[in-house]
């Protein structure tokens, strides 16, 4: 039997998943709020996000996982005993297990709502970040959510090229394009769906 392996420190991730049966996993829009927020709780102390996007039955994030000795607890030691991950992988289960408890309370469903384990692939050169940062911000276009990508508001695009404060790496992935302009124009090409589908296989969603 077939383990996953646990998300490394230091590592560069594409997590990725979708609602068991594929059924929606955000119902209304207040939902991918409240699924932001358990990030930023869960998440944010033990990975850098580059790039993210959520769909109705899935989601993409590109995260860089700290260094162990990066990974920071809360001020707050109670908060800390109480929450703080013990490992990245444990984070990314804590944020899906607490989403899963808030949807069946308000939503009067049972079970589990995403398909287990979630998934990862390591983002090991430059060419797959690069692509995947276009695949994942016109994920809802390809999927037929809207006709332009740049509609969907529950991704990093938008916030990439604003000046609100955010947690994600905005001026690395700016820098890594080369500028805006140069971001805003690369996001204009199609992907190239040969590439993305060699570099994630049979599990593209």
């Amino acid at each position: 039997m077939s383990t996953t392996r646990p998300l490394q420190y230091g590592e560069t991730y594409h997590v990725y998943n979708r609602g068991n049966n594929r059924e929606n996993i955000f119902i209304e829009e207040h939902n991918y709020r409240y699924f932001m927020n358990l990030y930023a709780k869960y998440i944010e102390q033990v990975a850098d996000t580059f790039a993210y996007c959520l769909l109705r039955n899935h989601f993409h994030f590109l995260v860089r996982i700290r260094k162990e000795q990066d990974c920071q607890p809360s001020k707050d030691w109670q908060s800390f005993r109480r929450s703080f991950p013990v490992s990245p992988s444990r984070a990314f289960s804590n944020l899906f297990s607490t989403y899963t408890k808030a949807i069946n309370k308000a939503y009067q469903r049972t079970g589990s709502l995403f398909e287990k384990p979630f998934r990862r692939k390591i983002v090991d050169n430059d060419s797959y970040f690069t692509h995947l940062v276009l695949y994942i911000h016109r994920n809802p276009e390809i999927h037929g959510f809207v006709e332009d990508f740049r509609d969907w508001p529950f991704s990093s695009y938008i916030t990439i090229l604003s000046t609100e404060q955010t947690g994600i790496l905005r001026a690395e992935i700016l820098n890594w394009f080369g500028n805006k302009e140069e971001f805003t124009s690369f996001h204009m090409n199609e992907p190239d769906m040969q590439l993305i589908g060699d570099l994630i296989g049979d599990d593209e969603i």
